[in-house]
């Protein structure tokens, strides 16, 4: 194992206006860091669930999602979904058994029935890809767990290490990546830095430096993730 899934992050226009409809929806806090960001917090103590950081970004959202969260409905949450500012793109229908709704800045997402034995939050984290399998695999020997996979061509990792959802998926799509992903994760490194995912097949972006303190990288679809180095022990 070369890593630890740690959190999840998201671009934004307007980071506390989306931050404030993402805690209202996963029922976390809303902490303002006070650089133009936003944090969510799960507010449970025993919530498996890190922080979401919604990161203000200069450039508009361009193009479909390819990362997204599908949820678990509680009744009648998604009308309250809708009254908080997201619209309906889809409705269930003969293809699909979710709604499809986007966040107030156009971010995609799936809204699951209710089921009387299943907790109401997410269910997982989703990624569009051209080779489930295979970026399900290659996640798999970086932060560890299974991989599990579909008739229909989808796979999931689960029990990775450090992941707070029940499935991490990754979905056939036609289309290729061609734009830098609004919906990203972390990463904490079990090295001090990541030269083991470089030579798994990770693809180096940026270098820490005097403004951020992380490696960003491309996993082999060229999905953009960030990784820290371990925290010095006390």
């Amino acid at each position: 194992m070369i890593a630890r899934f740690k959190d999840l992050c998201m671009d934004a226009a307007d980071a506390h206006h989306l931050g404030a409809f993402w805690a209202g929806v996963l029922d976390g806090d809303l902490v303002d860091t006070g650089d133009g960001d936003t944090r969510i917090d799960p507010r449970a103590a025993t919530s498996k669930a890190e922080s979401i950081w919604v990161n203000r970004v200069p450039e508009p959202r361009t193009g479909k999602t390819r990362v997204h969260l599908d949820l678990r409905l509680a009744e009648p949450e998604r009308a309250a979904l809708l009254a908080a500012g997201a619209r309906l793109v889809r409705e269930p229908d003969a293809e699909i058994n979710w709604w499809v709704l986007a966040d107030p800045e156009g971010n995609q997402f799936g809204a699951f029935r209710p089921r009387g034995d299943a907790r109401p939050g997410v269910l997982a984290l989703v990624v569009d890809s051209a080779d489930p399998a295979g970026q399900a695999t290659w996640w798999a020997g970086v932060v560890g767990g299974r991989v599990e996979t579909t008739a229909e061509g989808a796979a999931s990792l689960v029990d990775a290490d450090g992941f707070p959802w029940e499935r991490w998926v990754f979905d056939p799509v036609p289309e290729r990546k061609r734009v830098k992903n609004r919906v990203h994760w972390d990463v904490d490194l079990t090295g001090p830095d990541p030269t083991a995912l470089i030579a798994a097949g990770a693809t180096l972006l940026r270098e820490p430096d005097d403004r951020i303190p992380w490696w960003v990288l491309a996993d082999p679809e060229g999905n953009e993730f960030c990784a820290f180095a371990p925290r010095p022990t006390q």
